[in-house]
């Protein structure tokens, strides 16, 4: 049986064998409930389970455990607790099942795990929330693999929609249609009633019919947006598909949903993101419609998960705001505002990432970047300045590098922001020279796991064989020391928790292709890929005095899982499910 992780101070005898034995408990805290815990009843108990406090510290750069682990090189991971015990939204006892049970009252909710594994709130540290809450409205093109396939699906919707009402879909793959881009001829000759636009997976192209051109305004008169493409034919017309900073000219022409339309939007996304067993996200690039929001939401404390949200910095007037306002935390700890979201450079797939050498399959293009792609120094170099976390999306070895050179500068004419923990969004294309960077910056590098497994059948094209070694690279990251940070980028990639930890551990896809993975020199363990949803990704969203730890004290932030990301072979996660989600004490979602 295991010990109590919340050991009576006067047993001093035992405390030694405890702590000889079972070192990682003792990480926890010895008396990890209060004095008086026995006379006061819990509101929820958790017993019976296989649960991992994740409380010892992180991993060796090679990704070997911490002596205080609860791992020995024979027998691997063990769980270092069986039960945890919450009480007005907080944890009042981790450890085994008879200290978990002594806190029972008449209303106490007692659940039974059978076993089943208990791990700190998950949280995915880049997400698009408010376009998952339309997304699930508009027409999924994701896996699609023609042109003509996703016309016939636009076809089938346009059945059943009212003429003249606009229809939306995402999820076609500019990455691997870059070569076989799809224009509005037959999207226009199938679907001529309704004005249709199209976004692609990664947002970095939209693809529209006729009508929705002209209701943009989109002619061959039309100004291009720096950094931005209007495709067009032989004769300068539009040809219905735009790349990287003009697709705004489409998104903008879409009418705004309306503010209890965004509401209800963003309240379904996040009951989905609960459901998927995350307890956390972080918002990258709000608008001003969606901030205002999640703070209606959390005024009226209905958002079911806690929300770090990064502002735009693409909306000038919306950073000049907070930066007079300040950083904000909302009174019930369930929303911060401390921090904005920026773009240096492009996407990979569609070519838009800048490198240092022409791409290697587009002799003479380097992509687009900096002031070209809608980045203002100044209002950036001012929000950090003003105490603001900066992520910036950076994808190339060019954009990363020019990336880390803007924050050193920043952060050397305002030593205070150097304590930021900014971040680069992607960080995916990397020189050599500059990844030991993001350790001496302390830069957080924010990657995607799913990104590598969705990639891999076109990135070493767009780079070639030698630059390929710094792309995706989070073992490189990793040993030099570099504070690493995962999610899902959703809507563009599936959000499912075992996808990313499976894409994490293994660097293959659903199918087990490629055999060992892909490069797998640069895979995580599985601890560091809980790690990354977890701990890391509390550091990432100032967090981590409240969450990414099962420990006395904390938020009540709590994920149970089907199998065991630790000891199961990685292809279980794929089968995997969600049994619990606890937010603040409070369950979200139950299987």
């Amino acid at each position: 049986m295991l010990p109590s992780l919340c050991a009576d101070r006067r047993a001093a005898p035992g405390t030694r064998t405890i702590r000889r034995l079972f070192p990682a408990l003792l990480a926890v805290g010895t008396a990890c409930a209060p004095a008086d815990a026995g006379d006061r009843q819990a509101d929820l108990i958790l017993h019976n389970g296989r649960v991992y406090s994740f409380a010892w510290p992180d991993p060796s750069p090679d990704g070997h455990p911490a002596p205080a682990a609860p791992y020995d090189s024979a027998t691997g991971w063990h769980n270092d607790a069986s039960a945890v015990a919450i009480r007005d939204g907080r944890i009042v006892f981790v450890g085994n099942d008879s200290g978990a049970l002594a806190l029972v009252g008449s209303n106490t909710t007692v659940r039974d795990l059978g076993g089943r594994v208990v791990l700190p709130g998950l949280v995915d540290a880049h997400t698009h929330v408010a376009e998952l809450g339309e997304s699930l409205d508009r027409v999924n093109l994701t896996g699609i693999a023609t042109e003509a396939d996703a016309v016939e699906r636009i076809v089938q919707r346009a059945a059943t929609t009212p003429k003249g009402e606009w229809i939306l879909g995402y999820g076609w793959d500019e990455g691997a249609w870059a070569n076989r881009y799809p224009d509005k001829r037959l999207l226009s000759q199938r679907v001529p009633d309704h004005p249709v636009v199209l976004r692609s997976l990664h947002g970095f192209a939209s693809w529209a019919n006729e009508r929705a051109l002209a209701l943009a305004g989109i002619t061959r008169d039309t100004p291009v947006p720096d950094g931005g493409e209007i495709r067009t034919d032989a004769h300068g017309e539009p040809t219905g598909l735009v790349l990287n900073r003009a697709v705004p000219l489409l998104d903008n022409a879409v009418p705004r949903p309306t503010a209890a339309q965004r509401d209800a939007q963003i309240l379904r996304a996040l009951r989905v993101m609960a459901q998927s067993g995350y307890t956390g996200v972080h918002e990258a690039g709000v608008a001003p419609d969606v901030i205002e929001s999640l703070e209606r939401l959390a005024e009226r404390d209905s958002l079911p998960l806690r929300v770090h949200a990064m502002l735009s910095a693409r909306d000038s007037a919306l950073i000049r705001k907070w930066i007079a306002r300040g950083p904000f935390t909302a009174a019930t700890g369930m929303l911060s505002v401390r921090a904005v979201k920026a773009y240096y450079d492009g996407a990979l797939g569609s070519r838009g990432a800048q490198l240092l050498a022409d791409y290697a399959d587009r002799p003479g293009h380097r992509g687009v970047s900096g002031g070209n792609y809608g980045f203002d120094r100044t209002l950036v170099a001012d929000a950090m300045s003003a105490g603001f976390q900066v992520g910036i999306h950076a994808i190339g070895d060019a954009g990363n590098r020019a990336t880390l050179d803007f924050i050193d500068s920043v952060t050397r004419a305002a030593p205070k922001a150097r304590a930021l923990r900014h971040r680069v969004e992607h960080a995916q294309v990397l020189s050599p020279s500059d990844i030991a960077r993001f350790a001496a910056l302390g830069v957080v590098a924010s990657v995607q796991p799913p990104h590598a497994v969705e990639d891999k059948g076109w990135a070493e094209t767009r780079v070639g064989a030698e630059r390929i070694a710094g792309a995706y690279a989070w073992r490189t990251l990793r040993q030099a020391g570099a504070p690493l940070v995962f999610s899902s980028d959703l809507p563009g990639s599936d959000w499912s928790p075992f996808y990313g930890l499976h894409s994490a551990i293994t660097r293959q896809d659903t199918s087990g292709a490629p055999p060992g993975g892909w490069y797998p020199e640069q895979r995580m363990t599985p601890e560091e890929a809980v790690r990354g949803y977890t701990v890391w990704s509390a550091y990432a969203g100032f967090d981590e005095r409240e969450s990414g730890t099962l420990a006395v004290g904390r938020r009540a932030d709590i994920t149970v899982l089907s199998v065991d990301p630790l000891r199961d072979d990685p292809r279980e996660l794929l089968r995997g499910q969600v049994v619990l989600t606890i937010s603040r004490g409070r369950i979200t979602y139950r299987h």
